[in-house]
């Protein structure tokens, strides 16, 4: 397989809804609107991760376009964990992508206190004159749980999946401290963003 004829489309999919994604945000600026995107990153699976991933699943090479459903990742960052919900009502409305599964991990958490909604989107790219659909996975998540992600993913790697159960307990607890964080930041988000309203107008007039 030409890995880099392969991931092209992945690459260009990726900084498409980068763009796309960023627009909505600085649209809601414009007009003066919260906006329930802080910021976006997105990234292609480096290849050694796409080969464990196909061993790991007894995959052949052929199934990887429709079973590897992560290969294209964009992480939308969010201030509350209600702008996640509207993030996910903004991708539901677009008439570019087409949502096929949905994974909510906010609800539903996972054992290690992993938290985050997972959406699936078939998207459309243009390669040459043909049009080619792909799976792209969004992650949404507000910024205390992508720092708890984050961490938990760096001691995965450390630990090779196998993480002490003295460290797993206290990232268990550091899960549930970052959702009350959330959940108390939630309770004022009024007050918040009037702030952070007053500090961009102030900023604003610096700039004129």
């Amino acid at each position: 397989m030409d890995w880099n004829v392969f991931l092209n489309p992945y690459k260009q999919a990726v900084e498409e809804l980068k763009i796309k994604l960023k627009g909505v945000r600085e649209q809601c600026l414009i007009e003066n609107k919260h906006s329930p995107i802080e910021f976006v990153t997105g990234r292609v699976k480096p290849i050694a991760s796409i080969i464990d991933k196909t061993k790991r699943k007894n995959l052949s090479l052929e199934d990887i376009e429709t079973e590897i459903q992560d290969i294209a990742g964009i992480r939308v960052m969010c201030q509350f964990v209600d702008d996640i919900y509207a993030v996910i009502h903004l991708l539901e409305k677009r008439k570019d992508l087409k949502i096929v599964e949905e994974r909510d991990y906010i609800t539903h958490k996972k054992p290690s206190g992993y938290r985050s909604f997972h959406v699936v989107v078939s998207y459309p790219v243009q390669i040459g004159e043909t049009e080619k659909n792909l799976l792209v996975e969004i992650q949404i998540r507000t910024l205390a749980m992508n720092f708890w992600a984050t961490i938990e993913h760096s001691l995965n790697y450390k630990y090779s999946g196998a993480i002490p159960k003295k460290i797993e307990n206290r990232l268990q607890r550091a899960a549930e401290a970052a959702f009350r964080l959330d959940e108390e930041m939630s309770l004022i988000k009024g007050e918040i963003q009037e702030a952070q309203k007053i500090f961009e107008q102030k900023e604003q007039r610096k700039l004129t």
